[in-house]
């Protein structure tokens, strides 16, 4: 049986997976260039307790921030 998630761990999947999507609205050669950074940005704080509720909230006040950002249609590739 699956452990439950809580709503901070619901919110970080739902925001990675939102990344991965506005990746995919870029031009098609471009996107793997977004797809690495993603995983590479959520992997830097994979080891991040997970009762570090402060620098969790933080982290996804700013991934939220980041995302609409590179969202934008004139954002075409990221290095």
């Amino acid at each position: 049986m699956a452990k439950r998630l809580s709503g901070l761990q619901k919110e970080v999947i739902h925001l990675y997976r939102g990344c991965i999507r506005v990746a995919h609205t870029k031009p098609r050669p471009n996107q793997p260039h977004f797809v690495s950074y993603i995983r590479e940005e959520f992997g830097k704080y994979k080891g991040l307790p997970k009762k570090d509720f402060t620098a969790i909230e933080h982290l996804l006040r700013v991934g939220h921030k980041r995302k609409d950002l590179y969202s934008q249609p004139e954002l075409k590739d990221i290095h």
